[in-house]
């Protein structure tokens, strides 16, 4: 069960990142991360309400919102790191934001077998190279690599901190609304600064209304995989859930690949094969 969430997990942020980077071709990626999320918070309020989540409310709920603090704050980040280049370095190292979880289920007694760490050392490493690293070329800048390693640092607290927001499905449900609200706040305000700096908030065309579909997948798709890993996360080992969770690039560029017939570099084929791999080796340990 732990496998199978956690790989519905990395599908389902695999497609919302693969739908949040194409809408973030035409419309700021800020108003992209609010509008998304405000549509998720709403869908999540209807669902508290009608299963008297409420009741669940308790001192957990910090961690949600110690969530909804940290994410925002790493996806800023990360696109700054991206507008800062190059993504080949960028997106990869990003991904090793899966070292925090892990390394809270180690701390927290956690004893994967020798099969399992040889499945996290193959799989870590595929995802590493499914997002197609850059081996030579333009050199990185510092503030490149500082702004990667503090999101993935962020992406890494939001797996902990989400694991540790509940216990029972419907506080689950409160949860993860407590963790949108703080995001669409969070994110809210830095949309709402980087308008007064003079950045557009729209495109030059207006809202694309079109795209509303598109963005509550987006959204929902995002809500959903937290909800996926949070159970994954409760239900076995943290340390297995985490690195299946975090082989959404790979669904990113398989995505790429399908739809938008975008070649894989020969490295991001490598990786996706490893990361095949060391699923195996974890769902067989």
């Amino acid at each position: 069960m732990t496998a199978f969430l956690a790989l519905a997990t990395s599908l389902l942020w695999g497609l919302a990142d693969f739908g949040g980077g194409l809408l973030t071709r035409r419309t700021p990626a800020l108003t992209v991360v609010v509008v998304s999320q405000t549509i998720a918070t709403a869908v999540l309020g209807v669902i508290v309400v009608t299963t008297g989540a409420w009741s669940e409310a308790g001192p957990l709920l910090w961690f949600a919102v110690a969530a909804g603090l940290a994410g925002p704050v790493a996806m800023i980040c990360f696109y700054k790191a991206l507008a800062l280049g190059p993504m080949g370095v960028v997106s990869p190292l990003a991904t090793l934001g899966v070292t925090v979880p892990i390394g809270v289920g180690l701390f927290l007694g956690e004893r994967p077998g020798l099969v399992q760490v040889a499945g996290i050392a193959v799989a870590v490493a595929g995802v590493v190279l499914a997002g197609g690293p850059q081996l030579r070329g333009a050199p990185v800048q510092r503030r490149a690599i500082l702004l990667t390693l503090i999101a993935a640092l962020g992406f890494g607290a939001v797996f902990a901190l989400i694991a540790e927001a509940s216990t029972t499905v419907t506080g689950l449900f409160l949860a993860l609304f407590v963790q949108r609200v703080t995001n669409v706040a969070v994110g809210g305000a830095a949309l709402y600064v980087s308008v007064k700096r003079g950045a557009q908030a729209l495109p030059p065309d207006g809202f694309p209304w079109a795209t509303m579909p598109a963005l509550a997948f987006v959204g929902l798709a995002d809500v959903a995989a937290n909800g996926t890993y949070a159970i994954a996360a409760q239900h076995g080992p943290v340390t297995v859930a985490a690195v299946l969770a975090s082989l959404y690039p790979v669904v990113t560029a398989l995505a790429a690949r399908g739809f938008l017939s975008e070649r894989l570099r020969a490295i991001q084929a490598a990786g996706a094969g490893l990361a095949l791999m060391g699923t195996v080796l974890l769902a067989a340990g």
